[in-house]
Order: C-alpha cells, then structure tokens, then sequence
C-alpha cells in the first residue's frame, strides 16, 4: 500500500464532502484503491471507527471492510512503536494530558506502520508550530521521514474522476 488513511479522514468524508448518501462513488473508490493495493489503514483505527453500539453506516462499512485495516502485530511495526513512543515523551513543552491523548490513538500506530512500510499517512491534522502544546501526525510523522497529505491531495496523486450520474 503506498497511502495510509487516518480515522478523521473517514469520518470527515462520512460527516460532509463524501457523505455515504450522495458520494457514494467515493466509497466505491476507496475499496477500488484498496483492491488496487493504493490504500488501506490499519487495524487501530478500525478499532476506533467500528463502534457496532453506533450503529450507524460509516461503523456499517467499516465492519464488512475488515481486510482493509492491516495488523500492527508485526515485529518491524512494534519496534518503530515503541521509538515513537520514546520519541513522543522526550519531546520537551508539551502538554502531559495531550501527549498522553496521541500516544493512546491509533496516531503513533499509523506512524510506525508508515515508516516500516513506506506509506504516506492521509490526514486531515495540520502541522503545528515547534513551541506548540499540541502532539500531530504531522509533527512526529516528520521527525520519522513520514510524508502526511490530506485526502484532497490523494484524490489528486490517484488521479480520482467521480461522474454526475443522473436517475
């Protein structure tokens, strides 16, 4: 896989741009990019996004793609973890309760997977500045030589055509 997509982007495609009832082409093509071995994520996010008391259709989807959501379990994944994690508490004037949110997401998981696999993480976090509070993808993900795009710029490096079809 060359694109590895975070929870927000899921569920920020869900909730406006890409919502399930009108984009439903956008659905299509993520399974399509899947089958085309272009994206996937991985199965901490899947833990986040698959919540069955919801009920609702992203969590729907979600449950009958679990092949798309790779393990984590292997031993290249783990070991960059747990760099992530030191990388992550050595970081000087952070905020403990915001350091302690990222590192129990699916964001350091995301990380480590990325850089044993070469994949760019797909994301809607910004980058925020050195003397920022604040832990992002982004941030560590640089400090990693992990390259973070948004789903915008992903539709634009798959060259993604969605066509008006009327009923």
């Amino acid at each position: 896989m060359n694109y590895l997509l975070d929870s927000n982007t899921y569920i920020q495609a869900k909730n406006f741009h890409y919502n399930m009832n009108f984009c439903p082409a956008y659905w299509e093509w993520l399974d399509l990019q899947y089958t085309n071995g272009n994206v996937a994520s991985i199965s901490s996010v899947y833990d986040e996004l698959y919540q069955p008391q919801n009920g609702d259709e992203l969590s729907d989807w979600v449950r009958d793609r679990r092949e798309q959501f790779v393990s984590v379990e292997d031993d290249a994944t783990q070991q960059k973890y747990a760099e992530i994690i030191q990388y992550t508490y050595d970081l000087c004037n952070k905020n403990t309760n915001k350091v302690d949110m990222f590192l129990n997401k699916a964001d350091p998981w995301l990380i480590a997977k990325a850089c044993v696999t070469g994949a760019k993480i797909v994301t809607h976090e910004k980058r925020v500045p050195p003397e920022s509070k604040d832990v992002k993808i982004p941030n560590i993900g640089d400090a990693f030589g992990v390259v973070c795009i948004s789903t915008f710029k992903l539709l634009q490096e798959l060259d993604a055509r969605f066509v008006l079809q009327v009923d």
